[in-house]
């Protein structure tokens, strides 16, 4: 006997709030979303950490900044200003700062100039 309902297969679930409310602007859900205007890592100690890595790049070296308590927008801010005082390209990735090269000291003297507290990490 085939049914006659196409709707049948979702079991009588026709809407759903389960997910809860969304963000306005980027319909992410509250938890999740990226554009408040709170710092990323409010967990962090507010020590920024500057580290050299090259793992799982290819062999290619980046300098990663992690660790500091700042908005979406002041971290993309602080990362174009990087880039262009390194003179290279870079990113901004889930909250951390990919500059490429090895830059660890250039970039630990711009954030000391910046009032920022910065400390090489890593080997």
């Amino acid at each position: 006997m085939k049914n006659a309902n196409p709707f049948a297969a979702l079991s009588g679930l026709v809407y759903s709030t389960d997910s809860g409310r969304h963000c306005p602007e980027c319909a992410q859900p509250e938890a999740e979303c990226i554009c408040t205007a709170g710092p990323l890592n409010s967990d962090s100690d507010g020590i920024a950490r500057v580290r050299r890595e090259s793992k799982g790049r290819g062999g290619k070296t980046v300098t990663t900044i992690s660790g500091l308590c700042l908005t979406v927008d002041e971290l993309k801010a602080l990362t174009t200003a990087l880039k262009k005082r390194c003179g290279c390209g870079g990113a901004l990735k889930e909250s951390v700062i990919e500059i490429q090269g090895d830059m660890v000291e250039m970039l630990l003297e711009e954030l000391g100039k910046r009032g920022f507290v910065a400390k090489k990490s890593g080997g």
